[in-house]
Parts: structure tokens; C-alpha cells; sequence
């Protein structure tokens, strides 16, 4: 098995046991990590948790068959209201946070006290199809906030709601942002969801367990410092494993002018024409990256004097008063 990193570049590393009834991948995502950062001054637990669901979100999509993009939130009750990463069938990523303004965040903050600080958080995670079928909406799974970080998180969401057993081990700082996922496939009578030897279900689960051991030798600090190539070598040296071409994750805003404009419309015209006779115009900047639209009386009385269909925003862009 060997990995040839780009340098500079994004890189996501599918691979497989063979004669395994296990799939992994690993991921640095750290120059996608460091747009979302140049676009937002957050504190550092934090950026923190919101690196870890970059890496967890594209080590998620890329497993998907599904040509859309995957919305993965935590709604918080505490002084972080929001954290949500998007990304879509070409891992493509963006993503932002939102801080109770009043937040005072202690440097050692964890998530729950971040997010779950009431026992009301949640972890949603929605489906959104690229090409939508007359009447189709987005899937959308939601659960209770159950675990004390990212990964253990998403771990028991994937469990209770889709029945697959994962692994993720997830690391982020201001610079680095990494992460392993490990699966373990569906056994079926000796056959696995991919082509390989015949396994007894007692074979398939040691395999499991042994590849869940390897992975937990992984500590976050390793994560931040080692190259994936390395890690790879470092955990699976004694395993025999495929490595499939290698993806290349990035930064990309979905915002438009044409998207912002209908988020207008959904607040309304009253709303709308209120704000244009307190300050002259309407303008609005993208919670992802931050890109700024202004609209004047003219812009928005032709926003209201077409039909086009609205469509909602995930999450709505701030408007800025």
C-alpha cells in the first residue's frame, strides 16, 4: 500500500481490508481547513469542533452514492447556538459557527458544556439532492446530542440511525485538520458488501475489533503531527489493504446573488421595505465566507415583482439591519 500526497492539496484516502469485512478512510483536509478559518475568528475550542466536522463531514460523503450535498449540524442550548458543514458529491466543503455574542468561552471548553449545556442540543444530519424530484424534500435525521466530542457524536448517530458500525478518530487545531474512519460492512452468510474470501460472521467481527484496536492507538496529537501516508503505514503495516486513487477535498461557497435574493423574499416584503426606510438599503453577508451583497430600492422591488419560486436557504445568510 503506499499514498503519494500532493503537497499543498487536500487529500482523502479511501482503502479496504482485503479478505476483511472492513473499510477505512483517512483524510487531511487542513488547506479547506484554513479557508474556513481565513473567513472567521472563532475561539479555539471552537475551531475545535468545528475542524473535526469538516474532516468527519467529507470522510461521511465520500462513503455516500448520492449526488447532493450532506448538511451535518449540531444545534446547541449552550453558548455555541450552531455548528454546520456542508458538503457536497464533490467534496466541496464550507462551513461556519454560531456564538451567543455574550459567550464567554474558557480555553479548555468541551462540548458539552459548549453545545449540550441543558440536555437540549442536536445533531442533525439532512440529505439534500442535487436534482430534485417534483415534490421531494431533503432526508433529514435528528437525534439527542449523545456524546462528549465529535466523533462519538456522529458514531451513535450512525449506529441508531443508519445501523452501520463506525469508528472516527478526529483532530483539529488553527492550522491542521485530520481524521480515520473506519467501517465495519454489512455480513451477509460469508459475503460482504465488497468481493472478497468467504468470512464466518466470527472472522468478520475480528477483524473488526482488531482494526478498531489499531485505530485507537491513534491519539490526537499524532494526528495533528503525521502525515496520512504515515499513519497509514504506522497503524496497518501488517495488514494486507487496498488503496483506491486518492480524492482531493476544497473550500467552495454555494452562495449567489440569486440565493440571497430569495432568502429576501422569504422574509417578506413588509420586513424587506422596513429595513430600506431605516438604512437606504438591504445588505447581507454569507455566514460561510462572508461575501457581502447589497441591495437597493430598485434591486428589491424587482425581487418582488417576479414569481420565481423561493427556495430555502440552509442556513439563511445574515441580514445585516
Amino acid at each position: 500500500m503506499s499514498i503519494t500526497p500532493i503537497i499543498g492539496q487536500d487529500t482523502l484516502q479511501k482503502f479496504i481490508f482485503d479478505n476483511a469485512a472492513v473499510r477505512g478512510e483517512f483524510i487531511d483536509i487542513s488547506a479547506t481547513w484554513r479557508e474556513v478559518l481565513s473567513r472567521h475568528a472563532y475561539p479555539a475550542p471552537v475551531k475545535k469542533l468545528l475542524g473535526e466536522m469538516v474532516a468527519a463531514a467529507a470522510l461521511l460523503s465520500a462513503n455516500l452514492k448520492f449526488n447532493g450535498s450532506i448538511i451535518m449540524q449540531i444545534h446547541g442550548d449552550g453558548p455555541v447556538r450552531l455548528l454546520v458543514v456542508e458538503c457536497d458529491a464533490d467534496l466541496h466543503l464550507r462551513a461556519t459557527a454560531k456564538i451567543d455574542p455574550d459567550a464567554v468561552i474558557a480555553d479548555d471548553a468541551r462540548l458539552p458544556t459548549l453545545l449540550n449545556a441543558h440536555g437540549k442540543g442536536r445533531f442533525i444530519i439532512t440529505l439534500d439532492p442535487a436534482d430534485k424530484m417534483p415534490g421531494q424534500q431533503p432526508y433529514q435525521g435528528i437525534v439527542p446530542l449523545d456524546g462528549d466530542d465529535v466523533g462519538t457524536v456522529i458514531e451513535n448517530y450512525m449506529l441508531r440511525s443508519e445501523q452501520l458500525d463506525t469508528k472516527l478518530w478526529l483532530a483539529a487545531d488553527d492550522n491542521v485538520s485530520r481524521g480515520l474512519l473506519l467501517q465495519k460492512l454489512p455480513y451477509n452468510g460469508g459475503k460482504t458488501a465488497v468481493e472478497t474470501a468467504p468470512l464466518t460472521e466470527d472472522e468478520a467481527l475480528e477483524t473488526w475489533n482488531r482494526a478498531v484496536i489499531l485505530g485507537s492507538t491513534l491519539k490526537q496529537e499524532e494526528l495533528l503531527s503525521t502525515t496520512i501516508d504515515v499513519l497509514m503505514q504506522r497503524l496497518f503495516w501488517e495488514e494486507t489493504i487496498r488503496v483506491f486513487e486518492p480524492l482531493h477535498p476544497s473550500f467552495h461557497c454555494t452562495c449567489t446573488r440569486e440565493k440571497v435574493g430569495n432568502m429576501l423574499k422569504m422574509l417578506g416584503r413588509a420586513e424587506v421595505d422596513s429595513v430600506l426606510e431605516e438604512q437606504g438599503h438591504v445588505g447581507v453577508n454569507c455566514d460561510f465566507c462572508g461575501q457581502h451583497y447589497d441591495y437597493d430600492k430598485v434591486d428589491c422591488a424587482q425581487l418582488f415583482a417576479t414569481d420565481a419560486p423561493v427556495e430555502a436557504l440552509i442556513p439563511a445568510s445574515e441580514a445585516k439591519h
